[in-house]
């Protein structure tokens, strides 16, 4: 075994620069536990004259990707760079030189992951990725390797923590969505353009990746479906206050006896006693119901330099651990069941919905009437007269129910004449299970 092993980066951003921190702030942990040193020998960075948070050598900076891809000596390359097709470029490049690739890249591992498992399996080469979900939360392993055993049924979790961040602004201290987006960004929480945020879109690729490692199934981003909180109404958020609901950006993966997969982003009230509820802030929390388990939760930093960093250097050493054993490229698990996306008549929840009706005697017993005759019954109701002339505004929660059942419940609803509008509708998870 190498007495020294040399690591190449490919961006210095904020996990990049961590990743370097790290590895020369706990060079004498890592030489204890690896049996050898642990060096950085080249980045690739965009500008050789950049200002850098971290002050680092400047002789191993470059901008030439053959320095890092083609150099002998680099055992291990850290993609950091961000991006999708460069750094898909990049990392198959490195498999073909026969190097080991730890990846942060959300966005890259949610849309060609099966193929770059393939790629590394084909070299014999290591491909890892915990830092793509979680940030700093040893989440991925954690299904990985801790739960290996056990038949996972359903995940669950706040995957963003910009969006977790906005919500509880909204509902704990009633600011408005422009304001706690504002105040995401000035902190920098958000990013300038924040909508793969917000729209969900970033929550919905970390599902892809979860749900894969927890189905064995190939799942893809075109099979989520993802609704964002760009258009949530401080109103609501109020009536769940009311009703022992807090709302949540909720990335949802279940998966039925028959091996049936759902997965989804959407807005969510939960149950205030269920223990994602009390997530707040920027951070993230993922639960996860198995058979033998049961139920475990897994919670912390989803981002930051440090934290994310952390994450890299779990699968740093993990690649050079199996270098010291020989067994680089044995980790990769072929998918077991072939895709089959639950339909909707078989995906069950509670909802919550508010609707402005005519303020007239016997407009709630039509409501009333139309849900019975579609099989729905309510476990709460609210009302109060609406801010507008002659309407009322009606809260309603149902019992568990279809999705197909209450899909068909809102297209009749719209056409009773006393409905003035649906102005919102929500899943609604109650206490875990």
């Amino acid at each position: 075994m190498e007495k020294e092993v040399s690591i190449g980066l490919l961006g210095l951003g904020v996990v990049g620069s961590g990743v370097a921190q790290l590895i020369e702030n706990y060079q004498d942990d890592l030489k204890h536990q690896l049996g050898c040193g642990v060096r950085v020998k080249s980045v690739l960075v965009r500008n050789l004259e950049k200002a850098r948070s971290y002050d680092i050598d400047h002789s191993i900076l470059t901008t030439n990707c053959d320095d890092v891809l083609n150099d002998p000596d680099i055992n291990v390359v850290v993609e950091v760079m961000g991006g999708i097709e460069e750094a898909r470029k990049y990392i198959l490049q490195a498999f073909q030189a026969k190097k080991h690739v730890i990846t942060a890249n959300k966005d890259l591992i949610a849309l060609y992951g099966p193929e770059l498992e393939a790629a590394a399996n084909e070299n014999e080469c290591d491909l890892f990725y915990e830092a793509s979900v979680g940030g700093g939360i040893p989440l991925l392993r954690g299904l990985s390797d801790g739960l290996v055993s056990d038949r996972i049924q359903q995940v669950m979790g706040i995957v963003n923590g910009t969006t977790n961040y906005i919500l509880t602004k909204m509902d704990v201290d009633g600011t408005s969505y422009e304001d706690a987006l504002k105040e995401a960004q000035e902190l920098g929480f958000a990013e300038a353009d924040p909508t793969a945020d917000v729209e969900g879109l970033d929550a919905a690729r970390k599902m892809v990746i979860l749900a894969r490692l927890s189905f064995l199934t190939n799942v893809e981003l075109d099979d989520v479906e993802v609704e964002g909180i760009s258009n949530l109404s401080l109103t609501d958020l109020q009536y769940g206050k009311q009703l022992d609901y807090s709302m949540k950006l909720i990335g949802f993966a279940n998966r039925t006896n028959d091996h049936h997969i759902e997965v989804s982003v959407q807005p969510t009230f939960l149950s205030n006693k269920h223990p994602l509820a009390s997530v707040t802030d920027e951070y993230n929390a993922v639960y996860i119901n198995g058979e033998a388990v049961g139920e475990t939760m897994f919670y912390g930093p989803g981002a930051g330099s440090l934290p994310t960093a952390t994450a890299v250097m779990s699968d740093v050493v993990e690649a050079i651990k199996n270098m010291r054993l020989g067994v680089n490229g044995k980790k990769f698990v072929k998918p077991r069941f072939q895709k089959e996306l639950t339909p909707m008549d078989q995906r069950y929840s509670q909802f919550y919905l508010r609707l402005h009706v005519k303020d007239e005697v016997g407009a709630f017993a039509l409501i009333s009437e139309l849900f019975h005759q579609m099989g729905i019954s309510f476990e709460r109701i609210l009302q109060k007269p609406s801010n507008k002339d002659e309407l009322a505004e009606i809260v309603v929660v149902t019992h568990e129910t279809s999705l197909a059942k209450f899909k068909d419940s809102l297209a009749k609803l719209r056409e009773l004449y006393v409905v003035e509008n649906v102005e919102s509708f929500f899943r609604v998870e109650g206490d875990a299970k």
